[in-house]
């Protein structure tokens, strides 16, 4: 086998991994202390330092990515992740709710950490490993991005599973074992070298970034801001307050994170290509971004007539349709972030990137908690919406050729 292509090979297997647990974490957290009675603003809370440290991590990531190379920054990730498993696993329920919200809060702030220094090292191996191998990177990127969205549905119904058949304990050891695996194999396998270059030497340097990478970036912000202010507390919430048990609200959560997942690895096929690699991509995001401002609008004006149809049903029935055209946007972005990214610190500017990606995470779970306490989830669609034009708007920014631009898929 091409080395490259076996490199590529063992990164996806080994965040496919990662992915699974990572989203089996979140479902467990969620769910078991939502039933301990936690509010939807405390729920949120619980989850904001895991996002502000994936900011700081996908920063930090890229760098040290290109100083030390990505194998042993998956490893750094993958040792933080089992860290953050057993310390959230030494949570004492004779604790009172204060000093349980802060040790949540810091395990959860290692998990954040763990997940982004893993991503940002994963998704920089593809520019590393594409550029010797074949050359495919959209569709590398697309079959990455959309495999690991689709593990980390599978951990979503996995995390509700667990914690209904084994409970939370012994669901986050299990967790720990599986990394721990994960952890041994990547280390016996991959080549040390691999993404290691001559990394930016002053903080300007570092964030030197082209404009294409810097107004994706933003677009990346309100993206996926947009997503997870229904997502993450509003929608889990949403569907256990209507009678759902936790299996059936993380399966459904699986079901559209896989189909999600499986839509991004697809989307090579549903977006023309270019010779350049960007004249018609960038429009192309332009166009699905457009498309995907109308779901949330439409689920919130359904939902202020409860007496036609079941709420609940009419929520699944409409964000399984905002699947497709997020799905679509999401690959395109991340196809564009390497297409745009320079090859000598493709690490840096993935780590840039995904720090925007960690902060729209962050704002989007500040407002799912507290729009949700407010209005309910037709207040979480409304701010999605908002977020998705502005995501629009600044994909009319994104310039359409690049001298930097990556080879066609």
């Amino acid at each position: 086998m091409v080395p490259a292509v076996r490199d590529y090979l063992i990164v996806t297997a080994s965040y496919w991994g990662f992915t699974l647990v990572d989203g089996a974490l979140r479902m467990v957290v969620l769910l078991h202390f939502f039933k301990l009675g936690y509010s939807p603003f405390t729920l949120a809370f619980l989850f904001l330092l895991y996002e502000f440290a994936g900011i700081v991590a996908n920063l930090l990531g890229g760098w040290l990515a290109v100083r030390f190379g990505i194998p042993r920054m998956l490893m750094v990730g993958q040792a933080l992740q089992i860290a953050g498993l057993v310390m959230l696993s030494l949570l004492d329920p004779a604790w009172s709710a204060a000093a349980s919200v802060a040790w949540v809060v810091a395990a959860q702030g290692i998990a954040g950490l763990a997940k982004d220094f893993t991503k940002t090292a994963s998704k920089s191996a593809i520019k590393a490993t594409a550029a010797e191998g074949s050359g495919q990177l959209f569709r590398w990127v697309a079959y990455f991005t959309g495999s690991k969205n689709a593990m980390k549905g599978v951990g979503f119904f996995v995390g509700g599973l667990l914690l209904d058949v084994v409970g939370f304990k012994p669901a986050l050891w299990l967790m720990a074992l599986v990394i721990a695996v994960i952890l041994v194999a990547g280390l016996l396998t991959l080549p040390r070298q691999l993404g290691m270059a001559k990394s930016s030497k002053t903080m300007r340097e570092f964030f030197a970034k082209s404009r294409g990478v810097n107004l994706l970036a933003a677009a990346r912000i309100f993206m996926f801001g947009a997503r997870d202010v229904w997502f993450v507390v509003g929608l889990p919430v949403f569907l256990y307050a209507a009678g759902w048990r936790f299996v059936e609200v993380g399966g459904f959560l699986a079901a559209w994170t896989i189909a999600y997942g499986g839509i991004q690895a697809a989307a090579p096929r549903l977006v023309t290509r270019s010779a350049d690699g960007l004249s018609r991509e960038v429009p192309n995001a332009r166009l699905w971004a457009g498309l995907l401002v109308a779901v949330p609008l439409m689920l919130a004006v359904l939902l202020q007539r409860p007496g036609l149809w079941q709420p609940d049903l009419v929520v699944v029935a409409g964000l399984s349709l905002f699947a497709l055209p997020f799905a679509v946007n999401s690959s395109l972005h991340s196809y564009l972030i390497l297409a745009y990214a320079g090859s000598e610190k493709a690490a840096e500017d993935v780590g840039f990137y995904y720090a925007a990606n960690a902060t729209g995470r962050l704002i989007g779970i500040l407002l799912s908690g507290s729009l949700y306490q407010v209005g309910g989830l037709t207040a979480c669609l409304l701010g999605s919406a908002a977020m998705l034009i502005a995501c629009w708007a600044i994909t009319f920014l994104l310039p359409g050729r690049s001298p930097s631009a990556a080879s066609p898929a």
